[in-house]
């Protein structure tokens, strides 16, 4: 299925006739932060929920919503400013207030403490809610996490002066779109890889899209690694098990990474797939057989 899988596979299951209470559905939920688009299934007493990254949505995570939902209620959400969910102009899209977003989202659920399993993006935004909020976080899966640099990152002045609203101004040609994104993140034609292309276009060619995009890149690269408050320092207060999937072709976050998450969180669990940046999608067999195995061992769910 290619174009929207919002619709597309929305529109399956909802007519798929069928009543189990943990059945495949899409619904919007109404936080404070605003209007926030999911995909649930299962039933389970687990709760996991699905964070996407810079540029995807919540379809990236469709084949894991399928591989674990006969165990456990699987979330996928659309993060604010991308795919179905509301993209307000102005707001800061860092990790802090993406962090704060998917609180609300545990909130609006019912749910008290939730497994976070995160790409990329989600990755980082995951791991800032384990610190700012350890103990609604039962465990964190981190597949290919964005993190903050490690070298000198010579535009930040110039990068701080960038305005994203801009975004709304910017004349963005389809071809020109998917032939850069393929440049950057070649994919098959076919498959869920080919379709995650098809959601990043979807929503990159509206303009709070792209005003959503650029603000949510402008803040991963501002990320400052050191100091009180940097990153690396506070990822050694983490406290939620954790699980880092590393892709070993992975040219956004590459495995070499590994070495400086090993020392700041010695007791962090590692797998290393044949993959590029999105293992869920590249390598789903090998990813959800690690995140089952995780789950089987972080500690109970109330």
């Amino acid at each position: 299925m290619r174009g929207s899988l919002h619709l597309g596979v929305g529109f399956l299951a909802a007519t798929a006739g069928s009543r189990d209470p943990g059945r495949l559905a899409f619904e919007t939920l109404r936080t404070r932060g605003g209007r926030i688009s999911i995909v649930s299934a299962g039933t389970g007493r687990h709760t996991v929920l699905c964070l996407h990254g810079l540029g995807g949505t919540k379809a990236s995570f469709l084949p894991t919503v399928g591989a674990l939902a006969g165990d456990f209620r699987v979330v996928a959400m659309d993060l604010p400013g991308f795919g179905e969910s509301d993209k307000p102009i102005g707001a800061p899209y860092d990790s802090a207030w993406f962090a704060r977003a998917i609180l609300d989202i545990l909130d609006e659920l019912g749910v008290e403490r939730a497994t976070l399993v995160g790409n990329s993006m989600g990755g980082r935004i995951a791991i800032e809610a384990g610190l700012t909020e350890p103990g609604r976080v039962r465990g964190l899966v981190l597949l290919s996490p964005a993190l903050a640099w490690l070298r000198d990152r010579r535009w930040a002045p110039f990068v701080r002066l960038l305005r994203p609203e801009l975004g709304l101004l910017q004349v963005t040609p389809r071809p020109l779109v998917e032939g850069a994104l393929r440049r950057i993140l070649p994919v098959a034609p076919e498959g869920w890889a080919a379709a995650g292309v098809d959601e990043f276009v979807r929503t990159y060619l509206t303009p709070r899209g792209r005003a959503a995009f650029y603000a949510s890149a402008r803040s991963i690269y501002l990320d400052e690694p050191y100091g009180n408050d940097g990153f690396w320092t506070r990822l050694a207060t983490l406290a939620p098990d954790a699980l880092f999937v590393w892709g070993r072709h992975d040219t956004l976050v590459p495995v070499g990474f590994r070495r400086h998450v090993e020392r700041a969180l010695p007791q962090a669990r590692h797998v290393v797939l044949e993959c590029g940046h999105v293992p869920q999608l590249e390598r789903p067999r090998e990813t959800h057989a690690a995140i089952r195995d995780f789950l089987a061992s972080v500690g109970p769910a109330s």
